[in-house]
């Protein structure tokens, strides 16, 4: 048998396995960070997760397959090592980028909806607010348009 197609008898399983693993374990630890992102509606957060996962997937496995192809061709076990190699080496890596892609862009979600939560009084004003009815000469005048 040649040496490039057990090449690709090792590599697609081991990157499938790989893919799917990666996958499970960030769908499963990365639910309540979502949960969090989505100030707490769980429903919203597992939908997020499920599309994320599909995506994950159809972009790791697309990456695999466009990866499949050995350049050169193999002629020892050494060689064949060495290609296998670098081919994991780099899926492991493109897994790791899109992680810390996932996680940068939830994160800035995150930030953003926590500002805003933080911005919005968590009691409506009563009473004297500022501007409006108020004794004549009691803090800055009013605005032309309340006058």
């Amino acid at each position: 048998m040649d040496l490039n197609v057990v090449g690709y008898l090792i590599y697609l399983p081991i990157s499938v396995a790989l893919t799917i693993w990666v996958a499970r374990t960030l769908s499963r630890n990365g639910r309540i960070f979502l949960s969090d992102v989505m100030g707490g509606d769980e429903k919203l957060a597992d939908a997020v997760n499920h599309l994320l996962v599909v995506g994950f997937y159809l972009v790791n496995l697309g990456f695999v397959a466009l990866y499949l192809k050995i350049g050169r061709s193999v002629r020892d076990a050494r060689e064949l090592f060495d290609a296998l190699s670098v081919k994991l080496g780099v899926v492991l890596l493109a897994l790791g980028v899109l992680h810390l892609t996932n996680v940068y862009v939830l994160n800035k979600i995150r930030r953003r909806g926590l500002m805003e939560r933080d911005s919005v009084p968590p009691v409506a004003a009563q009473g004297w607010t500022g501007y409006g009815n108020r004794p004549m000469g009691w803090g800055p005048p009013a605005p032309p348009a309340e006058r």
